[in-house]
């Protein structure tokens, strides 16, 4: 089964058409991310996923269900995900291993409070006073209150935003984990290299349309794009667009004898392509 499937999906806030029939489906434990600039649609898509926000038009199944359903079936269905917004405001006064312990009694099957600590990395931090944790560690007590509930999808909102390099790997390392786990996660970001170190597939969204879904190495037909060729040829750099690198290379070879002065190979990367599809010149 399909963890989402979204058809037709519509919501416009007065003359704002927020998102304009929407089709999307998310394989169950896949990442999937999904890219738009400000604006786009893609908070009141997700917070429509998340049955935060009421539709307008269309279908849309989350783990089987409507995600504005009312009653018993919605407190179940709520068990089943987890969700990390971009930013919370907790109580500060709270240690880490309180405030996960309080939260894990909103479910009916939480994971071991111990072993979320353990698999997002706060265990020496267990004890620790809520406001006392640095950026990286409190996002990665988020990611804890997330998961606590052992969803079976996980919406992940700009989870790593402010975070400094080396953070930002740690917390890449823990998302592929849960995805190992079997989680399926749906990822915002306008971290490009971050959606491409972890995202199956992504969708870009502009102006409430899908622009494109595909993998990060496929989108936009950026596999099959045009490479450029650099190289200096005594003082002047020059350059060539072809599809057949190898053989300029080779060419290089021969009229340089050896070694091709500051050669460089590239395609367009993922920022390039997304860039281009939201109507934004890359220079």
């Amino acid at each position: 089964m399909n963890a989402i499937e979204v058809l037709g999906l519509k919501k416009s806030y007065g003359a704002v058409h927020a998102v304009r029939d929407i089709d999307l489906t998310i394989k169950t434990g896949e990442i999937f991310a999904l890219l738009g600039p400000n604006g786009a649609g893609k908070t009141t898509t997700v917070e429509i996923l998340e049955g935060f926000r009421a539709r307008d038009a269309g279908d849309v199944r989350v783990l089987g269900c409507d995600p504005y359903a009312q009653g018993s079936s919605a407190r179940e269905w709520r068990n089943r995900i987890g969700i990390v917004l971009q930013s919370t405001s907790d109580s500060g006064d709270l240690t880490v291993i309180e405030t996960i312990e309080h939260f894990s009694g909103y479910y009916s099957l939480p994971r071991n409070v111990e072993e979320v600590i353990n698999s997002v990395g706060l265990d020496e931090k267990a004890g620790s006073l809520i406001r006392t944790l640095s950026g990286g560690q409190r996002r990665r007590l988020d990611v804890a209150l997330g998961i606590i509930g052992n969803p079976e999808l996980l919406f992940l909102d700009e989870p790593t935003t402010g975070f400094d390099p080396e953070a930002r790997r740690a917390f890449w390392a823990l998302i592929e984990k849960l995805r190992g786990d079997g989680t399926t996660i749906l990822l915002t970001t306008h971290y490009l290299d971050e959606a491409e170190a972890l995202a199956d597939r992504v969708a870009v969204i502009n102006e409430g349309k899908i622009l494109a879904v595909s993998t990060p190495t496929e989108l936009g037909g950026r596999s099959t794009a045009k490479a450029l060729v650099t190289w200096r040829d005594g003082t002047e750099t020059k350059s060539e667009t072809t599809d057949n690198p190898t053989s300029v290379v080779n060419a290089l070879t021969t009229q340089f004898k050896g070694e091709i002065p500051e050669l460089t190979v590239t395609r367009p990367s993922l920022e390039d392509i997304y860039l281009r599809m939201i109507g934004i010149a890359h220079e």
